[in-house]
C-alpha cells in the first residue's frame, strides 16, 4: 500500500500545482479589461446568437470557477464574477462554456459519448474502489474465487470512470478551440486580450488532463493488485 500512497501523493501534488497556477492565471487576466466593454454574460449571449442558438439561457450561478453548461435544461451557467466582469478571463470562460452549447447543438460525438456515460459513472464511481479492496480482502481470506470476481467488477466500474475522464479531454479542448476561434474571428478581443484568454483556457484544460492521468494510474495500480494477487 505504500506505493499506492506515493502514487496518490504525486498525483495530488501535480493537481495542486496545476490548480494553483490556474487560479493565478485567472487572477492575472481578470485585470486585463476588455476594450469592447462587454461582460461575460454579453459575450456568451453574442456567441450563442452568432452560432444560431436561441434556446439556451445564460444565467449566473454562485461560487468561483463554478462555470458549466447544463445540457438537460440548456443553460450556460456562469459564476458571478464571470457573469458580471468585463475582462479577458471572463471572456475566455464565457466563450468556453458556450463552446459546449455549440457542441450540443451540433451533436458533437464526444459530448454525446460523455453524456451517455454520466448516469453509469454517477452510480459506479463511488463504489468501485471499495469493491476492489473488498474483493482483495475476501480473496485473501477465502482464496481465489468470489473475492476475485468482486474485485474484477470493481475494476470494470473503475474503468468506466477512467474512460469518462479521457472522453472529457476532447470535449474540453474542443470547447476551448471553438471559443478561441470565435473570439478571434469575430474580433471580440484585442491581440493582448486574446493571449490572456488562450493562456487561461490552456491551464483550465490541464486540470482535466491531470485528472485523466490520475484516473488511469489508479486503475493500473489496482489492476496489478487484483491480477497479481491471482498469480
Amino acid at each position: 500500500m505504500i506505493g499506492y500512497y506515493i502514487l496518490l501523493g504525486g498525483i495530488a501534488l501535480v493537481s495542486w500545482l496545476v490548480s494553483s497556477t490556474l487560479k493565478r492565471k485567472f487572477e492575472k487576466y481578470s485585470k486585463v479589461q476588455l476594450r469592447n466593454g462587454m461582460s461575460g454574460a454579453e459575450i456568451a449571449e453574442k456567441m450563442l446568437a452568432d452560432n444560431g442558438i436561441y434556446d439556451v439561457e445564460v444565467i449566473s450561478t454562485p461560487g468561483r470557477l463554478t462555470d458549466h453548461y447544463n445540457p438537460k435544461n440548456k443553460t450556460v451557467n456562469l459564476s458571478e464574477a464571470v457573469y458580471h466582469q468585463r475582462n479577458a478571463a471572463a471572456a475566455a470562460v464565457a466563450a468556453h462554456e458556450c463552446g459546449h452549447a455549440v457542441q450540443h447543438a451540433q451533436a458533437y460525438d464526444y459530448l454525446k459519448m460523455r453524456s451517455a456515460l454520466v448516469p453509469v459513472v454517477s452510480v459506479t464511481s463511488g463504489m468501485s474502489q471499495w469493491l476492489v479492496i473488498g474483493g482483495l480482502v475476501l480473496g485473501a481470506a477465502a482464496g481465489v474465487g468470489m473475492g476475485y470476481w468482486v474485485a474484477v467488477a470493481g475494476l470494470v466500474m473503475m474503468g468506466f470512470a477512467t474512460l469518462f475522464s479521457f472522453i472529457t479531454l476532447p470535449v474540453e479542448y474542443d470547447a476551448s478551440n471553438r471559443a478561441l476561434a470565435w473570439l478571434k474571428n469575430k474580433n471580440m478581443v484585442t491581440p493582448e486580450e486574446y493571449k490572456g484568454s488562450e493562456d487561461a483556457l490552456k491551464w483550465a484544460a490541464r486540470t482535466y488532463l491531470v485528472a485523466a492521468i490520475g484516473a488511469l494510474a489508479n486503475l493500473v495500480y489496482w489492476g496489478f493488485q487484483v491480477f497479481g494477487a491471482r498469480d
